[in-house]
């Protein structure tokens, strides 16, 4: 037998899919399997021999490199489903029984910013639940669904299309390069981090192009740092607004409908926009 053929390392293609998948994961979060043994105190040795396919990992041992390795709980199913066993992480629908509880902590979240705009969006940013205060800044450009039906004709209602869009929000915004390289190095970011997401990737293609603004590739996600607030200036009716928003998520969850939900909130920056969003409420 040809011993340079037995000593040839396979390629991550030709080894199992768990060895595949925790290699992708591995090389993503940027660890060698040294930094993954420090951190996991699972033997470098073992690590290795799982990545080979020469050793089986148990249900508790893929749940813990996952939990090291921050995978999504989505990825962490898929994850659990290559190695042999059932994935653990239900995905329920938000409007179900089971997900009540998160359903009324969010419509209370959003009713309790008023009177400023607050939004969850979906893995994908497709709109999920907006307050008042969000429909009547989409209404400063037109009917709510008229607007979305131009921006968006799929019918998702994807929030990066309505900010995106020459029709959309892009048109009001004043410091739109500004803007526009954060969201995209923010979209950038979550392509990155959930690389079995092929929407997320497409929509960054769309974004990109639509914005004529191109980001950063590959570096990114440890040489870049995202800012914790979007800036942004609006002119409506002749009048400036300055405002931020902040992303916040279901940092525990154990669904991955809420682990994967985003809630955006906005605030006013200056007294004027404060008074602004008071009286747009009535």
């Amino acid at each position: 037998m040809n011993t340079a053929t037995m000593s040839k390392p396979l390629n991550i293609e030709a080894r199992s899919p768990f060895a595949a998948m925790m290699i992708k994961w591995r090389k993503l979060k940027k660890l060698s399997q040294l930094d993954l043994s420090l951190e996991s105190g699972v033997s470098q040795r073992h690590i290795s021999f799982m990545e080979s396919g020469r050793s089986k990992p148990s249900r508790e041992m893929v749940l813990a490199l996952a939990e090291v390795l921050d995978i999504p709980l989505r990825d962490r199913n898929q994850l659990l489903i290559v190695a042999g066993f059932a994935p653990i992480f239900k995905e329920r629908d938000l409007n179900s029984d089971e997900m009540n509880a998160v359903h009324h902590a969010l419509e209370m979240s959003l009713a309790h910013h008023e009177p400023y705009p607050a939004i969850v969006a979906d893995r994908n940013w497709d709109l999920v639940m907006a307050n008042d205060a969000a429909q009547r800044l989409v209404a400063l450009i037109g009917d709510p669904e008229e607007v979305w039906q131009r921006v968006d004709p799929s019918g998702n209602k994807n929030v990066y299309r309505l900010t995106f869009h020459p029709l959309g929000m892009q048109a009001m915004i004043g410091n739109w390069n500004e803007m526009a390289k954060l969201l995209l190095l923010r979209l950038q970011r979550e392509v990155t981090a959930d690389p079995s997401n092929n929407f997320l990737s497409d929509l960054l293609e769309e974004m990109t192009e639509m914005s004529g603004i191109e980001v950063v590739r590959g570096i990114t996600d440890v040489c870049i740092p995202l800012a914790p607030i979007v800036p942004m200036e609006m002119t409506t009716a002749g009048v400036t607004l300055k405002v931020f928003s902040m992303i916040s998520s279901f940092g525990t969850a154990l669904d991955v409908t809420a682990e994967e939900l985003k809630v955006e909130t906005f605030f006013p920056a200056d007294d004027f926009t404060k008074l602004f969003f008071e009286r747009l409420a009535g």
